[in-house]
């Protein structure tokens, strides 16, 4: 009810488990751009519907439905490829947010699950994982990047949007587009998320007055 009362969005299938929901992926009516998937699931789970779903060519993004305390799924999601996290508790702004945000291209984490998933998955990439996304390379050094690219690393590592960083740094939210896509290629880093996990692990901080 939320989704489709919002201009310019509108649900094109539901399913109640992941099989189902793989099932109507298939169906040309049921092709989306963003996919909201709970992680609790009988039969095929949501982080294995999730690996699934995105080993196929021109998949839409994931955004994983969960609650507070599971860690550890928060991380297997990541690495099967997921775009982002949204409680199951969520407002229908942030809902609305967070599907918006994941259509562009970005990694939509409620802010809560923020730094429970950073830290569990610091611990949990100790060892070797393979998936779409992993973890971040092991060469993290940023001498690649420039001033504004490692202040815009810093915003993100803050868990700020391109708005809201365009915003602190008085530039248009193409420029930091431009800038975070830079730094995401230079680092070889998949996605925004992988780029929020350095961020928080390495913890450096970005010149103040970098053109």
């Amino acid at each position: 009810m939320i989704i489709d009362a919002t201009t310019g969005m509108s649900v094109v299938g539901g399913a109640a488990d992941g099989e189902a929901a793989l099932e109507a992926l298939r169906r040309p009516e049921c092709r989306s751009d963003v996919v909201l998937m709970d992680i609790n699931m009988p039969g095929i789970d949501g982080i294995e519907a999730t690996r699934r779903l995105l080993a196929a060519p021109g998949a839409p993004r994931v955004v994983m439905l969960t609650t507070f305390d599971t860690e550890t799924l928060l991380v297997e999601a990541l690495q099967a490829g997921a775009s982002g996290f949204l409680v199951k508790d969520a407002g229908a702004m942030e809902l609305v947010a967070a599907i918006r945000a994941a259509a562009a291209g970005e990694a939509p984490i409620a802010p809560r699950l923020m730094r429970r998933l950073v830290d569990s998955f610091v611990l949990t990439a100790r060892a070797p994982h393979e998936g779409p996304t992993g973890p971040p390379p092991c060469d993290t050094s940023l001498d690649t990047l420039t001033a504004r690219e490692r202040e815009i690393l810093a915003a993100v590592g803050l868990g700020l949007t391109n708005s809201e960083i365009a915003v602190r740094f008085h530039v248009a939210e193409s420029t930091v587009k431009t800038h975070l896509g830079s730094v995401l290629r230079k680092l070889g880093l998949r996605d925004r998320v992988q780029a929020v996990i350095l961020a928080r692990t390495v913890g450096g901080s970005a010149p103040k007055d970098a053109e």
